[in-house]
């Protein structure tokens, strides 16, 4: 439901805010009071175009903010989920139009785009007069009111169900014919990549090894020369380190017996005598395990080189090598048993696509009935709505295809014929209607006024009134053209649609005026001034029940109200 709109500074509105009740609300006015400009001010807010001459003369900027009551839009919801906006059961729509062209979408106060405010729209508000707003002129939509209609939705949940599922295994199956190809053509370079790489067998941390021991190899008689050189330094050469240390040691003992403080010296030099000696056995015992293998070095030189080649082919590192290993592994194992998971997808497919073939077809066979009932019921409420002699035909539509056809998905056998798939089934709805005695029927969107548009939508709305899903319904030239009975049958349908949708009318008919739950009046004043440089300004203001009555009557006998108008127009109304 409509709870509020706010609009400031837009065409002849300098600001106004409108508080809106459920029920059927009524706009009336004089002729150029303003009525459409506050429709299309709300135009706005759903998504409709905007141009910057709406802007009031001297303004920066026009704003139109909507606030909805949608606790019960459990569609909206879901499409504001999915597009990360928080679903509130109060939702801000706010507009902004520049003088300088731009334009800004906000939605509880987070910017969007104008095509994301525009879908918001559709799922808020069904816009019928002068407008591109109307759900009825959407092709698209006249599936789902069908199925409305005839109470199809479990059907087309479940046919759904089969199709997107059907829709996903398609798409695997094509995934992986291409894989298949691919990978048989690579085949051979991995079968050749995986022999080379095994040739070799590299392992982690390989390199740090071999690179130890080549360093040892390559200066293997360094190593024993110092080595050695070392040892007779430490432990054999005369005056070696060993003799010096024994001798002081011995010395610092002599010292120690004589005066104590000397033990801890004695002690320590006697320390360093015992490592220098364990210093010099490790000396002895590495010459002697250093062996110069010119064989060990060639080998270890040719692997070095070996895992180098292979680095630089398989991403500069050992582990970079092994992992295009397990990569490649793993794709040419697959490549092998491609057959057999093909088989076992595409059978799959088939039969997804044969449970979507036989659920199509009892849904279109369901929709064929119902689309006789539909049209009967909206020729019997058009008539009653004033367009006379009308035809109107619920036409149904299947694609067929060659039967060759695979079409990824989008396909199913249907009886003896292979049909193009939707996700509502394998049909194509579209409204088609005559208003004139031997006209040819032609599409909908094609063929009706505005005028025309609004009542059949109103036949439409009052025959799918329960179940429809759009909880507000505005109706701008509903009576184009209607008078007498006609016009008091428009303002019952609308009463009894109001049950079921909130109903916002601008009307010039007492017999629709009458029967308001609310009654919102708009006027112009122009403010004049002496020397001239005065402007106009459109206001609007909800009248009370005495308002309604005086405002009835003048739209039943003009603007000269007499007491006999004034009963009259109680009478309508029902009200003393």
């Amino acid at each position: 439901m409509l709870k509020s709109i706010t609009i400031k500074n837009y065409a002849l509105i300098e600001e106004l805010s409108i508080q809106f009740s459920g029920g059927l609300v009524i706009i009336t006015g004089e002729t150029g009071a303003g009525k459409s400009i506050i429709i299309d001010a709300l135009g706005l807010v759903i998504g409709e175009r905007a141009s910057t001459e709406v802007v009031r003369s001297g303004a920066e900027k026009a704003i139109v903010e909507g606030a909805f009551d949608t606790a019960r839009n459990r569609k909206l919801h879901a499409f504001l989920r999915e597009n990360d906006i928080e679903a509130t059961d109060e939702l801000l729509v706010r507009r902004e139009i520049s003088a300088k062209g731009t334009t800004r979408c906000l939605i509880n106060d987070s910017a969007i785009t104008l095509g994301l405010l525009k879908k918001t729209g559709e799922l808020l508000v069904d816009l019928h007069g002068q407008h591109e707003h109307q759900s009825l002129l959407r092709t698209d939509t006249h599936i789902e009111m069908l199925d409305e209609f005839g109470a199809l939705e479990h059907q087309v949940e479940e046919f759904h169900a089969v199709y997107r599922r059907l829709r996903e295994s398609s798409v695997q199956l094509h995934e992986l014919q291409q894989r298949e190809a691919q990978l048989k053509e690579k085949l051979e370079l991995f079968s050749f990549q995986i022999k080379e790489i095994d040739a070799v067998a590299p392992q982690p941390g390989e390199e740090d090894q071999i690179e130890a021991e080549l360093k040892i190899l390559e200066n293997a008689e360094m190593l024993v020369s110092k080595a050695n050189g070392l040892h007779g330094f430490l432990y054999e050469s005369e005056n070696s380190a060993h003799d010096l240390l024994s001798r002081a040691a011995k010395q610092l003992a002599e010292l120690a017996q004589i005066d104590k403080q000397f033990d801890e010296a004695a002690a320590e030099c006697k320390s360093a005598e015992t490592i220098v000696n364990e210093l010099a056995k490790f000396l002895q015992r590495y010459s002697g395990s250093v062996e110069f293998n010119p064989e060990r070095l060639e080998e270890l030189r040719q692997r070095i080189a070996k895992l180098i080649a292979l680095k630089k082919k398989y991403g500069g590192t050992i582990e970079a090598t092994l992992a295009h290993r397990e990569k490649i592994g793993k794709e040419a194992e697959l490549a092998e048993h491609f057959d057999a998971n093909i088989r076992k997808l595409t059978a799959q497919v088939d039969a997804q696509r044969a449970a979507c073939g036989k659920l199509a077809q009892q849904l279109s066979s369901k929709r064929q009935d119902v689309a006789r009932k539909l049209d009967k019921e909206i020729l019997r409420e058009l008539a009653q709505l004033g367009i006379q002699n009308a035809q109107f035909s619920t036409q149904i539509r299947q694609h067929v295809l060659p039967s060759h056809s695979n079409a990824d998905g989008e396909c199913a056998p249907v009886g003896k014929q292979l049909l193009r798939l939707n996700p509502g089934g394998c049909d194509e709805v579209e409204f088609f209607i005559s208003t004139n005695l031997g006209e040819e029927m032609k599409p909908l969107a094609k063929v009706a006024s505005g005028g025309e548009v609004s009542r059949i939508m109103l036949a439409l709305k009052s025959i799918l009134a329960k179940s429809d899903r759009l909880p507000v319904l505005i109706f701008d030239e509903i009576d184009t053209g209607v008078s007498g009975r006609v016009a008091q049958a428009v303002g019952l349908s609308l009463k009894a649609l109001s049950e079921f949708h909130q109903i916002i009318a601008i009307t010039h008919l007492p017999q629709i005026a009458g029967l308001a739950d609310a009654h919102f009046v708009v006027e112009k004043f122009e403010d004049k001034k002496p020397r001239g440089g005065g402007r106009a300004t459109t206001s609007i203001r909800k009248l009370s029940t005495e308002e309604r009555v005086h405002e009835v009557a003048k739209l039943m006998s003009g603007e000269e109200v007499t007491e006999a108008g004034l009963k009259n127009a109680r009478e309508l109304m029902g009200v003393k």
